[in-house]
């Protein structure tokens, strides 16, 4: 008996079994702007290109990391502290997800990847405001009858301001 999950996982297509995978990716910072885009694309383009179907992504974004990672390319060592971080959700055979991890490892742009087995439903948790805000405090209740605030005199206080300090 298979766990509702696994059920979610797995598609039926005319006898072989696809499932939903998600690929993580992290891209070297050295990528210019513009051909971010075109990069990426390319993870799509390698999905189709093995049978797979695509389902969703993430544009990458640049971030920070966590720790230096290192990447080798053309017999050069090199560190990174940023990255691009994206995503690819996918159906695909099993079987081919070997193929496409081999493409990837020999990928220069790419500095880590990681494909998970995934449900096709959106399971990224969404951002809330964590912290103070005017919205989450609570208002003092306003009493009725209550003195209102008389306006400011700039010339009483400057004369005030200049006994303090005479002293």
């Amino acid at each position: 008996m298979r766990l509702m999950s696994e059920m979610d996982t797995e598609v039926k297509n005319d006898g072989d079994e696809r499932r939903v995978y998600e690929l993580g990716y992290l891209l070297v910072p050295t990528i210019a702007g513009e051909e971010v885009a075109g990069v990426a694309g390319g993870f799509k383009d390698l999905v189709h290109s093995l049978g797979g179907e695509f389902i969703g992504e993430d544009a990458p974004k640049m971030i920070d990391l966590a720790y230096s990672m290192l990447k080798v390319t053309s017999n050069v060592r090199n560190n990174f502290d940023t990255a691009y971080f994206g995503w690819v959700k996918f159906y695909m055979e099993p079987s081919k997800v070997l193929d496409m991890k081999k493409k990837l490892d020999f990928d220069a742009n790419v500095v880590r990847f990681l494909i998970l087995k995934t449900i096709k439903e959106n399971t990224m948790a969404s951002k809330r405001f964590v912290g103070r805000d005017s919205a989450y405090r609570k208002q003092a209740p306003k009493t009725e009858g209550a003195p209102e605030a008389t306006p400011i005199n700039k010339e009483e206080i400057d004369k005030e301001i200049e006994a303090m300090v005479a002293v």
